[in-house]
This record gives structure tokens, sequence and C-alpha cells, in this order.
């Protein structure tokens, strides 16, 4: 893998002295360029999700797929029907990819100096950390960013749900009315209602950073690619195996934050919400909705490691 393709992943330490004052700056870039990358993750898989939302959530009969689903949406509730519910992820995206791709980096190299450790000296200026140490990473990256994601998600689900063209008619105004609405009635327990699932759902993050470690590598080793256009292919790719091995527990995840809470609620545990799915649809109720999300993720993530490690570049953590 070339050093201009990967150092804000793989960056090796040459001494003994640079662990010592290399972390602090590397750190705190990764979490600044974290921003750039929710930002544009937002701006171009926004729609995308919410066709995603609003076919794991309804019934079968409302949308035959998602193409129906976003004429009738566009049809009734114009070009800002898509971007519904878009506010309380455009700033959950720049903090949790920040807090993701920021505890990311540390928890790399924090594994690379620790437990992946080279096996003499001579190795450690050159050492890099192994596939399995960036699925760890991304494991724990997930977990960590999951008590903001789980109550930005939560939000912005319920509001994705809202098909009433006509504001009057809707149960939230916006993000701000649905915060204080599920605070109120439930307390924050409310807010972070699926938590539990969030959890589980971003635990399959250990194949989307492996698979990213493993395509940039492969791409920096048998093609010419710029830095960027390796960023762009690998970040795409892994995203969409990323979804491809965890889209069942985010359809679980999205029955459960969609749930009522209170005594109409449904689904007190999470197999409850796995269940129903199976009852209803049988296994490809695991996947309806698959195909936004499918189309979503290449662009969508693409993108947005493009801009995290243009940034990274840009401020010279490379």
């Amino acid at each position: 893998m070339s050093a201009t393709a990967s150092s804000s992943l793989n960056h090796g330490v040459a001494s003994s002295q640079e662990k010592k004052i290399a972390p602090a700056p590397a750190n705190y870039k990764g979490f600044v360029a974290g921003i750039f990358s929710g930002i544009t993750k937002l701006v171009v898989g926004h729609p995308f999700d919410t066709i995603k939302v609003r076919l794991q959530t309804s019934e079968k009969s409302q949308f035959k797929g998602p193409l129906e689903c976003l004429v009738q949406t566009v049809r009734n509730e114009g070009m800002r029907g898509l971007y519904k519910g878009a506010t309380p992820p455009l700033v959950g995206w720049m903090a949790m990819d920040s807090l993701m791709l920021g505890s990311l980096t540390v928890y790399r190299r924090l594994l690379r100096e620790h437990v992946f450790t080279p096996v003499n000296a001579l190795e450690q200026s050159t050492h890099k950390l192994p596939t399995v140490g960036h699925g760890v990473a991304g494991i724990m990256a997930g977990w960590t960013v999951s008590f903001i994601a789980a109550p930005v998600e939560h939000v912005k689900a319920r509001l994705q749900v809202q098909y009433a063209a006509d504001k009057a008619q809707r149960l939230y105004s916006g993000p701000i009315d649905c915060s204080m609405k599920l605070i109120r009635g439930h307390g924050l327990p409310g807010l972070f209602h699926g938590l539990t699932a969030t959890i589980l759902f971003r635990t399959w993050f250990f194949a989307w950073w492996g698979s990213y470690d493993v395509l940039t590598r492969y791409f920096s080793a048998n093609t010419s690619l710029s830095a960027p256009a390796i960023n762009f292919w690998a970040g795409g790719l892994s995203a969409q195996i990323f979804w491809l091995t965890s889209y069942p527990c985010d359809v679980v995840k999205q029955r459960i934050m969609t749930d009522p809470l209170g005594e109409g609620r449904k689904y007190p545990r999470w197999k409850d919400a796995a269940k129903a799915v199976w009852k209803e649809n049988g296994w490809r109720g695991y996947w309806r909705g698959f195909v936004p999300c499918f189309l979503r993720a290449f662009p969508a993530n693409a993108m947005a490691l493009v801009a995290f490690e243009g940034v990274m570049r840009t401020l010279g953590a490379h």
C-alpha cells in the first residue's frame, strides 16, 4: 500500500520517540476530517435513506417497490420529502462521523502499538496494523458512535415515516419537537430507544473496515490509481460489503425505532421485532428496502471517505 493512499489508516511508527509525539495531532485531525465526511454522506445519501426507511417500516401494500415509493414521495411531498428528517442527521452525521473516524484512528493506533506489535524492533518502522486489527477497531468505533447514533437515528426514523404533506397533520413538527415529545413522554430512555439494536447493527463495522483495508491494499499494490481514486473505490465497495452483511439487523433496528412507545408498543425486545419481520414476510422481509440502501451505499460512502482522506492529506496528517 502506498504511503499516500493509506497513511491516515495504516501509518507506521518509525521510532519510540515518534510514538510519543505523533498520536495527538494525528488523532485530532481524524476527528476534524470526520466532520467533512459526515456532511458529504448526508448530502449524497439522505434521499436514498428516506426511501429505505419508508420501505422498511410500511405495509407491503403501500409501496410495490423503491421506484413507486420515490414517485409517490416526490408527487405528494415534493423534492423536500426526500430530505424529510435531514436536520438531525445533518448535525448528527457531522458528530457521528467525527466520533467514528476519529475514534477509529485512535483504536487503530492503540491496537497497532499494544496488541498487534511487531516481532522485533527492526520491523517497527514498517509495521502496519493487520486486517483483523482494522476489523476489531471498526467494531470498537461502531460501539462508541452508537451512543450518538441511536438518538439521531431514532428521531430521523420517526420523522421519515410521517407521510402527511400538511405539516398540521403530522405528530412531530420537526426534530426538536420530536426529541422533546420523546423526552417528556418517556424520559431520556425514550430518546435512546433502540440503543441495543444500534450497537448490534454497528458490530458489523468489522466487515466494513476490514474489507476497506483489504481493498485499499489491493488497489495500491495492483493499480496506478491516485490516492483519492483508491479511497473512492475502496470506500464504496467496502460500504456495500458492510450492508450485504448487516442489512437484516438494520431492518430490525428500524422496526424498533418506529415502534409506538408506551402502551401501544409492539416490540419490547429485539427478538420480538425480528420475529415479527419473519412472520410477516419470511426471509424476504429482512431485505425489504435493500435496493435503495445498496444504491446509496456506494456513492455516499465513497465520497465520504474521499472527503475524509482528502482533508487528512490537506491537514498534513499523512
